[in-house]
């Protein structure tokens, strides 16, 4: 069932034009959904479109197959969690979390009956009777959320609603808001410009850059099967490394600097008269062994991560970062064996920036159930 519909929706400024382009869009009830992209993409824009706090300059906006475009927020069945917390400062915990039924006059009872269940479920029952100057940045967080969550609406939009948390809370509260949209049932839409909140959270995701969608799919196609060379270079940590390539004398041969040897099969339906770019995935950079060694490269930079260490490479005017599991003992300068294969690589048109063959499939490793 289409739970929110985006039909040629489009979004101008006075001063600024084509902000959002004929966005079409259609999320499912109970979808978990991430808008994402770099700063100045639209996306928060398209959410407070959504959400009735922005005017839509063209298309149509449907929620449960009803148009939507000129009713006010408060008429459109949604709550919305914002970036900063905006809670009111001189109102306690359960004040503010009760603040829109209060406005809506639900009645006591139910107020009450709502609250305690949301408090116990977010963890603030002992922080009712606090003001929010004495709570810290992720009890902040999950008042706004109580406060999105009493008020029952089906859709929740949330507006980088963690980016003022620290790196480890963040990640915290990313399972709290996933576990509570499933427990809940919500359809979720979320913004943000952290692509691993993004890969981690979301059912699906689009892609938007300048206005634009870029790609819409589960992460993982996202990640193995990028539209183009803005999707691949943006979604990934670290990043897919990218060359500019040719096919030259049975030879691949990227950056100037890296030569290959011409496997058919894997240039199969690959155009040996256009200009290409190749991605590879730091974890398709392998350390080389006495039998798969095809490279030997300078190291410009090592980084320990303890469960993993992270290697950069110069390749020509690019910078490749090797991904190898565990601790390994290398150092700036050394020069390291590394085994590439044209089946890890994937091929784009360097004019169109578009997907031509992608590497070749990953296999999703199956978990037994007992």
């Amino acid at each position: 069932m289409k739970h929110v519909e985006l039909i040629g929706v489009s979004k101008s400024f006075e001063k600024q034009q084509n902000v959002l382009n004929e966005i079409d869009l259609s999320i499912e009830k109970g979808e978990f959904f991430v808008l994402v992209g770099p700063s100045g993409s639209g996306k928060s824009t398209l959410l407070r479109m959504i959400a009735g706090l922005e005017d839509i300059t063209g298309g149509i906006l449907k929620i449960s197959d009803k148009t939507v475009n000129h009713l006010p927020p408060k008429d459109r069945n949604l709550s919305m969690v914002f970036q900063n917390y905006a809670l009111y400062p001189h109102l306690t915990v359960e004040q503010n979390i009760l603040f829109g039924l209060h406005v809506k006059k639900t009645p006591k009872k139910e107020q009450q009956k709502r609250l305690k269940e949301t408090a116990d479920m977010m963890g603030l029952t002992e922080l009712l009777k606090r003001k929010p100057k004495e709570l810290s940045g992720g009890q902040r967080q999950r008042v706004a959320l109580a406060r999105s969550v009493v008020s029952e609406s089906p859709i929740c939009l949330m507006d980088e609603p963690l980016s003022n948390l620290d790196a480890k809370l963040r990640a915290h509260m990313r399972i709290e808001i996933r576990r509570l949209q499933k427990k809940l049932g919500l359809t979720m839409i979320y913004v943000t410009h952290d692509q691993v909140e993004a890969m981690t959270m979301g059912d699906r995701i689009m892609v938007l850059n300048e206005g634009k969608i870029q790609q819409v799919g589960k992460p993982i196609t996202l990640y193995n099967k990028p539209a183009n060379l803005f999707v691949a270079s943006f979604i990934g940590s670290p990043k897919m490394n990218m060359g500019k390539a040719v096919f030259s004398n049975q030879q691949l041969i990227i950056e100037d600097k890296l030569h290959l040897s011409l496997d058919r099969a894997e240039a199969a339906g690959i155009p040996k008269d256009k200009n290409l770019n190749i991605g590879i995935r730091a974890e398709h950079i392998f350390p080389g062994t006495h039998d798969n060694t095809t490279h030997e490269l300078e190291v410009i930079n090592v980084e320990q991560l303890g469960n993993e260490t992270l290697i950069t490479f110069e390749i020509g005017k690019e910078l490749w970062t090797a991904k190898w599991l565990g601790q390994w003992n290398v150092h700036t300068g050394d020069k390291v064996a590394v085994s590439i294969s044209m089946k890890n690589m994937s091929f784009f048109d360097a004019d169109s920036g578009l997907l031509i063959k992608p590497a070749s499939a990953e296999r999703e490793q199956e978990v037994v159930a007992i």
